[in-house]
């Protein structure tokens, strides 16, 4: 395609010239032709340039037609591909950064317009192409003239040229400097229009608070991007000025000479059409030359994104994954605090979680019970310690290998706009679609009825996002998405709140699957409910980054410690009294 392209622009920068050349035969000639009444003979001599100025029109159009169509081709080749390396880097970076602010910024940079930008660019370049040839050729005949034409012609371009590039500078550092704010608007939008906050929105009728907000960050930026206008035209206006007032002295100079029998008139209209053809080439010339200068600053933005690199990387020497866990994991002396954070979440941690055992960790909001899943899944590494799996430090497998050592039920489970059956089948696409096996994963999870009394079962669409899509409520999606969990043959479980949109009666009639499914793997459950926890054989009570408590149901029971008291209390407000002969 850049191939095409380029031949088609070397073809278009010459036509022009031939034209403008044409002109001057075809008006001499035609000056002819008047003085001896338009007789057969005079017209004779103007078939030939006639026929040059029309057929060479015509092949224009047909290039240009050509050209449009190679460059829509060409957007559409490089939007793609551009998204592609945006959308590849976004799955190879660091989790972190999805919580950094300032890699915010920078995906916001390096999507505004990039592939429209990196296509500008290339248009620039051919457009310089293009211009220098054609500019060649205009030079050529205008030399004729003097040298003074020519220099003239470059001369009456330059205030443009400056202002542009003024201009662009102005435009880069303003866009720079108000990403923040244009991220703000799409947020405002995003609460304003999403299905996700449409209930509270409505409720708690702060709807027109977020759209006030809109409309003042949105102000802001229009009030300085006028400005911004206002100066470019200004500045435009006075560059073109002073070319237009150039170009009037120099016709003036010509006429005289025309007057006066130095030029004919054909000679004249050649050298209007070519000074005005020149200055207009030349004019684009340094517009391209702006133009790459612009959107090179911005495509900066896109390869200052593509240039950030994971620091969570494979080892040099890997070595290889356990099939299946032997000894367990260990969390040892392990201290961690997030990026740019001066407090620690974890200090000195230690923690054992035995193959083939489920255990649970309970704890009250902020205890680093989520920060305990990042690590075990090795979105982030600790500042010091080690975490092992079967007495491996996890930093020494690769790192994909190792995640397939993982499933894992997030707290708030992702609501995928597919049918049922992909749904569940996300967490392991190596795997060939094995129908039995998703849907003894659903029944374990409890969502298999459901889903048989959709309209087309485990085909059908689920979410309001596409035409004849099902939604389901908070608890089923849930279960869908323990289903998924369950899918991924993997020998470590971790499950954070897995149970939190579900109702009692459907949190009991769960665990009994979830123990079955779990038989023989190694589990983590993260869970607020203590009915989910005694479960578990081996619960720790986590506060504030430490595990204060340890033992089982029973024994922590005993203890008479934090756990038996959130026991006893959560109890008296449970809907049923007694569980696995316990009194409440």
């Amino acid at each position: 395609m850049t191939a095409l392209w380029a031949i088609l622009l070397l073809l278009q920068g010459l036509i022009p010239v031939g034209l403008v050349y044409l002109t001057r035969f075809l008006i001499d000639a035609l000056v002819r032709a008047s003085q001896q009444n338009w007789s057969q003979d005079a017209l004779q001599p103007l078939l030939m340039p006639g026929g040059l100025f029309a057929g060479l029109t015509a092949i224009n159009f047909l290039l240009q037609s050509a050209s449009s169509w190679v460059r829509t081709a060409q957007s559409e080749l490089l939007q793609d591909y551009v998204s592609d390396l945006i959308h590849q880097k976004s799955i190879e970076i660091d989790y972190g950064c999805y919580e950094s602010s300032e890699y915010n910024n920078k995906l916001s940079r390096a999507r505004e317009g990039a592939s429209g930008r990196s296509l500008a660019l290339l248009e620039s370049a051919g457009g310089l192409l293009q211009g220098s040839l054609s500019l060649f050729a205009i030079a050529f005949l205008l030399l004729s003239y003097g040298l003074l034409i020519p220099a003239a012609l470059i001369v009456s371009t330059l205030p443009a040229f400056f202002v542009a590039l003024k201009l662009s500078s102005l435009q880069y550092n303003w866009s720079q400097r108000t990403t923040l704010a244009r991220r703000k608007t799409q947020y405002y939008e995003l609460v304003l229009t999403n299905n996700m906050m449409a209930g509270e929105l409505r409720l708690f009728n702060f709807g027109a608070h977020f759209r006030q907000a809109y409309q003042q960050v949105r102000k802001q930026l229009r009030l300085e991007q006028l400005a911004l206008i206002r100066q470019q035209s200004l500045s435009s206006l006075g560059a073109s000025l002073v070319s237009g007032l150039l170009l009037l002295v120099l016709v003036a100079l010509l006429g005289r000479d025309v007057l006066k029998g130095g030029l004919s008139l054909g000679e004249l209209a050649m050298f209007q059409q070519a000074f005005v053809r020149g200055q207009g080439i030349v004019k684009s010339l340094l517009s391209n030359l702006n133009s790459i200068y612009r959107n090179s600053l911005f495509i900066g933005n896109l390869f200052e994104f593509l240039a950030i690199q994971p620091s969570i990387t494979d080892p040099q020497q890997p070595k290889p994954t356990p099939k299946h866990l032997e000894s367990g994991i260990a969390l040892k002396d392990v201290d961690f605090r997030y990026p740019g954070c001066n407090d620690y979440i974890l200090k000195g941690f230690n923690l054992v979680i035995p193959a083939g055992k489920v255990v649970a960790i309970v704890g009250d909001n902020g205890a680093g019970k989520s920060t305990l899943i990042k690590l075990l899944c090795r979105f982030y590494d600790v500042e010091s310690g080690c975490i092992t799996f079967d007495g491996i430090d996890v930093r020494q497998f690769r790192l994909n290998q190792f995640r397939a050592l993982i499933t894992v039920l997030f707290q708030f489970p992702i609501t995928y706009q597919l049918d049922a059956l992909s749904n569940i089948s996300l967490s392991d696409l190596e795997r060939p679609q094995d129908i039995e096996a998703i849907e003894d994963c659903a029944k374990a999870s409890g969502i298999h009825g459901k889903l048989k009394t959709l309209p087309a079962g485990y085909h059908t669409q689920l979410g309001k996002w596409f035409p004849d899509g099902v939604d389901l409520s908070g608890g089923q999606w849930q279960r869908l998405a323990l289903a998924r969990a369950f899918y991924r043959q993997s020998p470590f479980i971790i499950l954070d709140e897995p149970t939190s949109a579900m109702d009692p009666w459907a949190e009991r009639d769960w665990l009994d699957r979830f123990r079955a499914m779990a038989a023989g793997k190694t589990a983590l459950v993260i869970t607020h409910r203590f009915t989910l926890a005694m479960r578990a054989d081996i619960i720790h009570v986590m506060r504030a980054g430490e595990i204060v408590e340890s033992g089982s149901h029973h024994e922590l029971l005993a203890m008479d410690g934090l756990y038996a008291e959130s026991w006893r209390s959560q109890m008296e407000h449970h809907p049923y009294q007694v569980f696995a002969g316990e009194p409440a």
